[in-house]
This record gives C-alpha cells, sequence and structure tokens, in this order.
C-alpha cells in the first residue's frame, strides 16, 4: 500500500558529540581518576560489576581538570536544551554530580536509569577497541513483555540498541532511558565519566 502514513511519534534521543580537542583533555582526566582510585580504592557498588565506580567529584575547585571539564561540557547540554526546544535563558541548568567508573577486562554494567535529574550523560575518558558498548533499552515496558515473532527487525520493534564508542565521544540522554555498558573485551581499561544534569 502506497497511500499510507506512519507517525513515529514520542521519539527517545540520544546525543552523540566529539569533544572539542578531547585528547587534552583525556590524559588528564585519566591521571584525576586513578589518583581518586589510589585514594579510594574500594569506591561504590551502583551499576558496575566488577571494576571501580569513585565517589562524586568536587567540581567547585577552580582550575582543577574536572572543574575544566564541567566548563568545557556547558556548550553541549546547552545544545542538548535547545535541541529538545527547552529554555536556557536565564535557567540555572547545572551538573547535578559526576563521577568516574574504570572497568578492567570482563567487567560491566547493569541495566539501570539516573532518578532525580533530567539528562544523564557518560563520557568517554579511555576506550580501547573492543571495550564494550553503549547499550539501550526501550523504556516502553510493554514492547518487552507482549510481542509477536520478529522477522525483520526495525526501528518500529527494536527493543535494545548498542552504540559504537571511541575516546572523545559524549552521550547525552533522558535520564530515564535504561542503559548498561557491555563486558570490556580488551585488556586495558575502559573509563567512563557520567554525570546528571538538573536545574537549581
Amino acid at each position: 500500500m502506497n497511500n499510507n502514513i506512519i507517525y513515529r511519534l514520542f521519539p527517545e534521543p540520544v546525543f552523540k558529540y566529539k569533544l572539542e580537542n578531547f585528547q587534552n583533555f583525556n590524559q588528564d582526566l585519566s591521571n584525576y581518576i586513578y589518583e581518586l582510585r589510589e585514594n579510594d580504592d574500594r569506591g561504590l557498588n551502583k551499576s558496575n560489576k566488577g571494576g571501580w565506580h569513585s565517589n562524586y567529584f568536587k567540581l567547585g575547585l577552580k582550575d582543577s581538570i574536572q572543574h575544566k571539564f564541567t566548563l568545557e561540557i556547558q556548550k553541549y547540554i546547552i545544545d542538548v536544551f535547545q535541541k529538545y526546544g527547552w529554555k536556557t535563558k536565564n535557567v540555572p541548568i547545572s551538573i547535578n554530580e559526576m563521577w568516574a567508573i574504570i572497568n578492567k577486562n570482563e567487567d560491566f554494567n547493569v541495566l539501570h536509569s539516573h532518578p532525580n535529574c533530567y539528562l544523564s550523560a557518560a563520557y568517554y575518558v579511555k576506550a580501547p577497541p573492543n571495550c564494550g558498548k553503549f547499550e539501550i533499552e526501550c523504556p516502553n515496558i510493554a514492547k518487552l513483555n507482549s510481542f509477536p515473532s520478529i522477522e525483520k527487525p526495525n526501528d518500529l520493534n527494536v527493543r535494545i540498541v548498542s552504540i559504537d564508542i571511541s575516546e572523545g565521544d559524549l552521550l547525552i540522554f533522558p535520564n530515564y532511558l535504561p542503559h548498561k555498558v557491555a563486558k570490556n573485551q580488551s585488556n586495558d581499561d575502559r573509563i567512563v565519566i557520567s554525570f546528571n544534569v538538573g536545574i537549581k
């Protein structure tokens, strides 16, 4: 039939950016994160299975690498707000918290979402080949529990999407979107910085 219309309603976006001059940030960010681990080798147990999850970064330390990084990513956050059509003028948009995860070989992150914010993000400081894709699951629970057999995968029946990543990639997405990170199949560390965005 050629006279039909398909309305693709209520899209769930993931915005992917390549950080400008990411090489200038990543070495210093990596050093900072490894130093955090040296001072707190236990870290936190959140979505990580294996690996190490930091406590929240101290973002208010001026001239620190983490402070410089937050200043750099502000333009990407504003761009996402504008693409959504949300107000940005005189709106106190803020990074609520930021942390890092170091995943070694076979380490991964289970399915989770980030409550009490509007946007969440993942930034790749170290991403060797075969370190694991970023995976998004459809947030519509009905689609996960009841569906006919799929003959031809397409954007109307997909339930999980895997996104290739590399160093310097910044992913920003709605906080409620269920996501996970596949096993690190490389022999090098995968280092990811995550953060949540809200309005004060």
